[in-house]
């Protein structure tokens, strides 16, 4: 860890001093030297002090920031030095309370206009039960609240000018502009476009004039609630107290009035208060962070006598809220340590946290909403028990507030090095061993720490270990929660000296059987943030070394081949023919092959698993299953509760009784037969593409099981997966099955662009004698000019695409080529591809067919480029076999070729009726058929 700083004297008086220094104060009379410790190495360094009148503070610095700042008679002799802090910072607990508040918003509109009758009742309600008031009572009550709700707002903004903390009252009228803007605009939009409901729930006719309409929105009530929210009146419970009986008063008397509805006032409520945090999100709030000086005049407050402060630079921590770390030098005694910790820092990570709190089970969580208070006292817990379990931890010696937005914690100093910064040859035997004795002391104890990462190892000069970021920690920790550390501490370690002498250290210290029981945490789901990223890193690595291999061995084979044929006579090379060619591009292939088993590479978690496996071969090496949820599934359900909510929209007008009364049974035994032929033109497909003998009628029926997979995988993923595994059981080698479904796709891509351009340009010539293209063709033909000069003109996305191209040409295109040179098996692919399009074409058409009764129908044109757009989005979407995505798109685009909406819904319906889920029963016998012979 370094040390930054400024001299104290370079930031007193200057005007970037003024804006916004982080400095523990100003300069001491003399001149002198003073030591300062940093990890294990006593370092000098020389001071020259100067005369000065005292300590600068801040200009909008808080002064309740720290206790006795502001009383303390030592707070001129205070030096230290610290880097400048942001003047503003963005919080996420504003952008929450934002989007809490936009949210209600929506309810509450929602509710106006589909509870019209709950909302006219509650209004005859409250106007019945105030009408009863005093009309003395309501005048009274409306003079004194009108005056008030100008003069509490300019009083308070007074007040505040007078203690230096203008900023805040300048994001106070800010947000009061905005909020006005916003009622205008909402009172615009209820007058001239909003639902007949909505108008009625937010207006009444105007006790002055019945022809007119009270306000939706107070112009007045919500900026004067967004700038009360934005200038922080929660903070001063007296100014609250007083505005919020000032703003009761009023909304009661203009209810009593009429010149308002209940919904008016909630609704005013709302966009003030949501338009202040948009604003303080927006803006950035006034940093209130505790300054040096605070640090200070707070050690001086718990019987401390500090001489200097320097922050240090440490690694962000997991989560983002790892605290500001100081070394504070004593009068009378060693060094300290100080953590301070503060509301912006504790806001940090917090949408990580509760993604993660969502996603994970809770036994692998941690609470994502914790109060300063509890993250003090938590800190504090995990130190003392740490200790008492035998562990080496940093000593806490004392714990204070600093003001109402920080806490500080004081440890004893712990000079050393993190493990991340030692070097290789340094982390000998002796100190894996050492580390796992100070988990071993944790886990006696049943303390879980959670973050043992390279930067919660600290060693200092003799060799001990010392286990720190004790925060995230747990005490009287589950079993589950031990091994986790247990993984994520032999992972670290095999990330600096390698799995074998990681796990022989841990298997040193805990026994094998302890090891062994953690092999099922040992995934990434289970690690440090950090770990994760560098295994991510790692895995590139690996990745890039084997394309470049991959190249590397198809370059000299090639090489190789040139020179043999320069070698060679030309008749002799005329004589050779086909044979030779061939038996060329297998040695080629085969050389590539071999460049990839040599280059291949086990990643980290897997060579710990197998070292650990070679010490218990009996071990459990099922991973558990931490996710509650995986991103993938809630992806996918979001998107399918779209597509399903569209789908109902669509249906909720149109009889079915009538329509499958009147439908023609013909046309669905035509799709019926359509569907069923599909899956033998994507069996000739797959092969065509083969050079292998491979069994027609098995691949015939893997492809039947395709529909099964289909339905739980994304459509674009679920069938490549299964079509390689089926090649890899039917004898194909796994790069050579791999490449031959990554040819299959690449064609089929092509293919697909290439007929649904053709369709397109067909659709567009329909009504027209003239061949001219389409629009809608020349529109994509030059978006896809657009979209290759930006690729091209990006040097990264170029590179991006020049790698992936480069590894597809090593792999896929090699196999094209295989296949170019057998034209049977060319023409079974290329005839299998359009044939599997014809038949979800025809199967579409004689869905429509079937609930068109002969009057609405489209061109096959037509049914084939709604089809093909349809089955492209179907691919890209994340849900399984594209629910959702693939219905909305085919709906919307029959109806925009000008299908009605009564035919296209129930025609969309049949058509995945028959393509998706009843191939689904007989998918599943299938899967389960070829699975039992092994070939799946």
């Amino acid at each position: 860890m370094n040390q930054q700083g400024v001299h104290p004297e370079s930031g007193a008086g200057t005007p970037d001093a003024a804006a916004r220094p982080d400095t523990a104060g100003g300069a001491s009379k003399g001149e002198g030297t003073r030591a300062r410790e940093q990890g294990n190495d006593v370092r000098a360094r020389e001071n020259d002090h100067h005369e000065s009148e005292g300590a600068h503070v801040p200009e909008n610095t808080p002064p309740d920031h720290g206790p006795g700042a502001d009383d303390d008679p030592h707070a001129e002799a205070v030096e230290g030095d610290e880097p400048l802090l942001p003047a503003r910072v963005h919080r996420p607990s504003d952008l929450m309370r934002l989007l809490v508040g936009l949210l209600a918003i929506v309810v509450l509109l929602a509710i106006a206009a589909f509870a019209h009758g709950t909302t006219s009742g509650l209004e005859q309600d409250i106007n019945k039960g105030t009408g009863q008031a005093p009309d003395l009572l309501i005048k009274i009550a409306g003079l004194a609240s009108s005056i008030a709700i100008l003069l509490v707002p300019v009083a308070f903004a007074i007040e505040r000018l007078i203690k230096r903390d203008g900023l805040r009252i300048a994001d106070g009228v800010l947000a009061a502009v905005l909020a006005h803007g916003v009622t205008l605009a909402t009172d615009l939009w209820v007058a001239r476009a909003a639902p007949d409901s909505i108008q009625q729930a937010l207006t009444q006719p105007s006790p002055g004039d019945i022809h007119a309409l009270t306000d939706p929105v107070h112009g007045y009530l919500a900026p004067v609630i967004a700038y009360m929210t934005a200038v922080g009146m929660s903070r001063r419970p007296r100014w609250r107290a007083v505005l919020w009986m000032v703003l009761l008063l009023d909304a009661f008397s203009m209810l009593v009035t009429g010149y308002t509805t209940p919904f008016s006032i909630i609704l005013t409520v709302l966009i003030g208060w949501t338009i202040a945090y948009g604003t303080l999100y927006a803006v950035g709030s006034p940093n209130v962070r505790p300054t040096g000086q605070t640090l200070m005049a707070g050690l001086r407050h718990v019987g401390f006598h500090p001489v200097s402060a320097a922050r240090e630079e440490a690694a962000e921590s997991e989560n983002g809220d790892r605290g500001r770390r100081y070394f504070v030098t004593l009068e009378d005694g060693p060094p300290l340590d100080v953590t301070v910790v503060d509301r912006e820092q504790q806001a940090q990570g917090f949408f990580y946290r509760a993604w993660r709190n969502l996603t994970l089970r809770g036994f692998a969580t941690r609470s994502s909403l914790q109060s300063l208070r509890q993250a003090l006292e938590q800190e504090a817990l995990l130190a003392y028990a740490a200790i008492a379990a035998g562990a080496n931890a940093p000593k806490l010696i004392a714990t204070s507030e600093l003001g109402p937005d920080a806490v500080m914690l004081v440890y004893e100093h712990s000079g050393g090095r993190m493990l991340d910064s030692l070097a290789d040859t340094e982390i000998t035997d002796e100190l894996l061993r050492n580390t796992w004795h100070q988990v071993q002391a944790l886990q006696s104890r049943r303390i879980a720490h959670r973050r043992l990462a390279g930067d919660a190892i600290l060693v200092d000069r003799s060799g001990r270990v010392i286990l720190t970021e004790l925060r995230g920690g747990e005490i009287a920790a589950g079993e589950l929660l031990l091994r986790m550390d247990v993984a994520q501490l032999v992972t670290t370690l095999g990330l600096r000296v390698g799995a074998e002498r990681a796990v022989a250290s841990a298997v040193g210290v805990l026994g094998p059987d302890a090891v062994a029981d953690c092999l099922p945490m040992l995934q990434p789901i289970a690690l440090t943030r950090s770990t994760r990223a560098t295994l991510r890193r790692l895995a590139r690595e690996r990745a890039q070394r084997e394309r470049e291999a991959v190249l590397e061995a198809s370059r000299q084979a090639k090489q190789a081949r040139l020179e043999e044929a320069a070698e060679t006579s030309e008749p002799a090379l005329e004589n050779s023919g086909k044979k030779t060619v061939r038996a060329e591009q297998r040695a080629e292939r085969r050389a590539m092959d071999e460049a990839l088993d040599e280059a291949r590479e086990e990643d980290l978690l897997t060579q710990i698993r197998h070292e650990v496996l070679r010490i218990r071969p009996q071990a459990p090496v099922e991973p558990a299953r931490l996710e509650r949820v995986r991103p993938r599934t809630l992806i996918s359900f979001i998107a399918g509760a779209i597509g399903g909510y569209y789908l109902l929209t669509q249906l909720t007008h149109i009889e079915f009784g009538t329509l499958f009364a009147q439908a023609q049974w013909g046309w669905v035994l035509a799709a019926v037969a359509f569907s069923a032929l599909s899956y033998v033109a994507a069996a000739m497909a797959l092969l065509g593409f083969v050079p292998e003998r491979v069994p027609f009628l098995r691949t015939a029926a893997a492809q039947v099981a395709g529909s099964f997979v289909k339905i739980v995988a994304p459509a674009a993923v679920g069938g490549v997966a299964l079509n390689t595994r089926f090649l890899q059981r039917a004898g194909v080698r796994a790069g050579l099955a791999v490449a031959s479904v990554g040819a299959s796709q690449l064609f089929g891509l092509g293919c697909h662009i290439l007929m649904l351009l053709s369709f397109g340009y067909l659709t567009g010539t329909e009504k027209t004698p003239s061949l001219s293209p389409s629009r809608t063709v020349i529109a994509g033909l030059l978006t896809v000019a657009v979209l290759v000069l930006v690729v091209t003109s990006v040097p990264f996305l170029r590179k991006f695409v020049v790698t992936r191209v480069r590894s597809l040409f090593a792999g896929v295109v090699p196999r094209m080529l295989d296949v170019l040179q057998r034209p049977q098996k060319l023409v079974t692919g290329i005839g299998g591809m359009l044939l599997l399009t014809a038949c979800f074409v025809m199967c579409l058409d004689a869905s429509v067919r079937a609930f068109g009764n002969g009057t609405a129908s489209l061109s096959i044109a037509s049914v084939a480029v709604v089809f093909l757009a349809g089955n492209a989005l179907g691919s890209a979407a994340p849900t399984p076999g594209g629910v959702g995505a693939v219905e909305a798109s085919l709906t919307l685009g029959l109806i925009a070729f000008g299908l009605p909406k009564e035919v296209a819904a129930p025609a969309v319906l049949l058509y995945r009726l028959l393509t998706l889920w009843l191939p689904v029963l007989p998918g599943w016998l299938a899967f389960n058929h070829l699975t039992r012979k092994g070939a799946l």
